[in-house]
């Protein structure tokens, strides 16, 4: 395949058809497709995996990535945060999870210091910059995770898509 480095973006919780239930059987089956095609991409060549770890889908394959360690010794996983203070506004759960999920990085990337409007568009566009294929959950409405599939696109980078309520998988 020649790809090595895989990002991740998706829709945060609110956006999703099950919202913050992970235990509604929806989130886990999308859970299933996302490990599904994390360890296609591995076994397809893929060994570095970045994310920007916000709430929801990159929350989700990130904590994949991790779990898939353990079976994969050869993968690793960056952390890039678009500002120190990413988590802050989070519930306390949600801050622990992403510290732990932090801790269990290889490496990590700060972008700036502090919260500015476009911070998080610029870690958006980091992880694309240094990634060979992206995997998205996308229902095809815009927002953040367009945006991110556009400069993808636009960055003649492959795509591929998850719609998370049918579960189709399918290259952009």
């Amino acid at each position: 395949m020649g790809n090595y480095v895989c990002t991740f973006t998706g829709h945060r919780p609110q956006h999703l058809p099950f919202g913050f239930l992970e235990y509604d059987p929806r989130c886990i089956a999308l859970k299933k497709v996302l490990r599904s095609e994390i360890t296609r991409l591995i076994e397809q060549g893929i060994t570095h995996f970045i994310s920007g770890i916000p709430i929801g889908v990159d929350m989700y394959a990130t904590e994949i990535v991790i779990g898939l360690k353990n079976v994969y010794s050869n993968i690793t996983l960056e952390g890039v945060l678009p500002c120190k203070s990413q988590a802050q506004k989070w519930s306390k759960s949600l801050q622990q999870r992403h510290a732990e999920i932090l801790f269990q990085c290889d490496k990590h990337t700060c972008l700036q210091e502090s919260y500015t409007p476009d911070c998080m568009q610029k870690c958006n566009q980091y992880i694309v910059n240094q990634a060979d294929v992206i995997l998205a959950v996308w229902d095809g409405r815009g927002g953040g995770t367009a945006n991110t599939v556009k400069y993808a696109l636009s960055q003649n980078k492959p795509v591929r898509v998850i719609h998370p309520q049918t579960l189709l998988v399918e290259n952009v």
